[in-house]
């Protein structure tokens, strides 16, 4: 088998091989060109703390351990703020040898500030499963921000296949750069395509959005629903750089547009030397397409969360925050991020989730 990231097509192979199972059949919608959803199973267990199987235990074990209650989840249930559950996924995996897989939120989810991490049985990370793994798929829901209605058959997040070496090099990021830009500007790489702050936008002063404290509850359901200014506060500036307070979360953009071009994928981490001060808050999976030209886009804003460590802190315009690791496909997708996919964020710039109405930037 080819190395790389598993394409649509090649996923949806896994599935009818049985490298990929569920207990209710995988639908189309939740095939993307480099990555599956993953659907919230009938019950949340709110537990003690976060925690992780090991290597000589179960999930099922750990949970106990760990469980205080159950939660009914077929009809929607409020999953709360500042506490931790644990949700069995419909999706079970049985991976051939030398395929590994990799979690993330979906971004609507990352911008809620919902942290939400896959577990499985025997494991020592999070949203990293093992080569050849064979078991069930658990998630870690932490509500940050805001409570939650949550709800059975929910995607919140997304997995992705590797199978052997994936991860391109900084000499052949520069060449594919050179090829067809990835990014507005000169690139700086190093382990990545590192990316900044933009704190001086050409419209106006707003640069982001800071998630209110005492809020209600917000309905995973409901789309294009919630108005903003219920939930977050707009953060201006007009000298280029804002001072971030720690424990609170942002909503920021990248200074540069990104490109993902077909043949590879992208996974957004944070950057190192900030992690004692910030960091952006979730990594996150970058599909085929995003930003890229023949697929609608021109060049794609990266949006930031952000959340401050125990120390305020300046941020400042054009300051490296995070970086983009990209990866290459095994296989060209059958569709690509913005124009077979229908996207809520090709071409994005500052944007919230798509649970909130949009309304024209104030200036």
């Amino acid at each position: 088998m080819k190395s790389g990231v598993q394409a649509d097509h090649q996923i949806k192979a896994m599935i009818a091989d049985g490298a990929i199972s569920a207990q209710e059949e995988i639908t189309p919608a939740q095939i993307q060109p480099a990555s599956l959803d993953l659907r919230l199973g009938d019950v949340a267990y709110r537990v003690r703390a976060s925690f992780l199987a090991g290597r000589s235990r179960t999930v099922a074990a750990r949970l106990a351990d760990f469980q205080m209650h159950s939660i009914d989840l077929t009809k929607g249930a409020v999953l709360e703020k500042g506490c931790v559950y644990v949700v069995p996924l419909m999706e079970n995996l049985n991976l051939p040898n030398g395929m590994t897989a990799a979690a993330s939120a979906k971004s609507s989810i990352g911008r809620l500030d919902l942290l939400t991490r896959i577990i499985t049985d025997h494991g020592i990370e999070f949203d990293r499963v093992p080569e050849g793994y064979q078991g069930p798929l658990y998630v870690e829901i932490c509500p940050r921000s805001f409570s939650v209605v949550a709800q059975t058959g929910q995607m919140l997040n997304q997995i992705i296949f590797r199978q052997g070496k994936t991860f391109m090099s900084d000499d052949a990021l520069r060449a594919l750069h050179a090829e067809s830009p990835i990014v507005s500007g000169d690139p700086v790489i190093s382990d990545g395509l590192g990316f900044s702050v933009d704190l001086r936008p050409e419209d106006g002063n707003l640069v982001g959005y800071r998630a209110k404290p005492h809020t209600g509850v917000i309905d995973l359901s409901k789309l294009n629903h919630y108005d903003p200014a219920e939930f977050w506060e707009p953060v201006h500036t007009d000298d280029g750089w804002i001072i971030l307070d720690p424990g609170a979360f942002y909503i920021l953009v990248s200074r540069e547009a990104i490109v993902i071009p077909p043949m590879q994928a992208a996974e957004m981490a944070p950057y190192l030397a900030m992690v004692g001060e910030f960091r952006v808050h979730y990594a996150g999976f970058f599909d085929p397409g995003f930003g890229y030209a023949a697929a609608g886009g021109a060049g794609s804003r990266g949006v930031l969360e952000v959340r401050c460590h125990e120390a305020p802190f300046v941020l400042e315009h054009g300051q490296v925050v995070g970086r983009l690791v990209y990866e290459n496909m095994a296989a060209l997708p059958e569709a690509l991020y913005g124009r077979e996919i229908k996207s809520n964020y090709q071409g994005q710039g500052l944007k919230l989730s798509k649970h909130f109405k949009s309304s024209p930037r104030p200036r």
